[in-house]
């Protein structure tokens, strides 16, 4: 499984909105999403141009801790 090492923050809540996350709010370069499939789940991404690939790890292993599946299933359907 290979991790895109090149996508933007909102590159990212746009691939996330297929899994029901919305913008919340957005404070200085950081967007707030939000989602309440599976339950209520909310993140925070760095707008930043790219995202470094230790902040994309941990944001990718939340959210698939959340709906239950493996980071690979995940990364497969986002990207």
């Amino acid at each position: 499984m290979k991790i895109p090492r090149n996508i933007r923050g909102h590159e990212l809540v746009k691939a996330l909105s297929v899994l029901g996350y919305t913008v919340v709010r957005q404070t200085g370069s950081h967007i707030r999403i939000k989602t309440t499939m599976n339950g209520d789940h909310a993140e925070t991404i760095p707008n930043h141009d790219p995202i470094k690939i230790g902040t994309l790890n941990k944001i990718l292993n939340n959210i698939a801790e959340h709906f239950e599946i493996t980071k690979e299933d995940l990364v497969n359907r986002l990207f």
